[in-house]
């Protein structure tokens, strides 16, 4: 398994075991940013998350992008939005 793919599955286990708890939590942007990061998505730094749903959040960057940042058949996905 390759570096990126084994970092991102870390990212995405942290993101499955935080809870609820995780939307209010400063390592929400941090784990998000190294998501964003290892999907080679340009960001800097993630200012805000809103979180949507279990494993479903939406990442205001600090450079403007936003990522909608989601687990889907075991994946982790991310998706620009407007």
């Amino acid at each position: 398994m390759s570096r990126q793919r084994s970092l991102a599955w870390a990212a995405a286990a942290l993101m499955a075991s935080a809870g609820p708890a995780l939307a209010q939590d400063i390592s929400e942007a941090a784990d998000l940013t190294a998501v964003i990061a290892l999907n080679g998505k340009p960001c800097g730094k993630v200012v805000t998350a809103v979180k949507r749903g279990d494993n479903d959040y939406v990442a205001t960057c600090e450079d403007g992008n936003r990522y909608r940042v989601y687990v889907k058949d075991g994946r982790v996905i991310v998706e620009k939005t407007n």
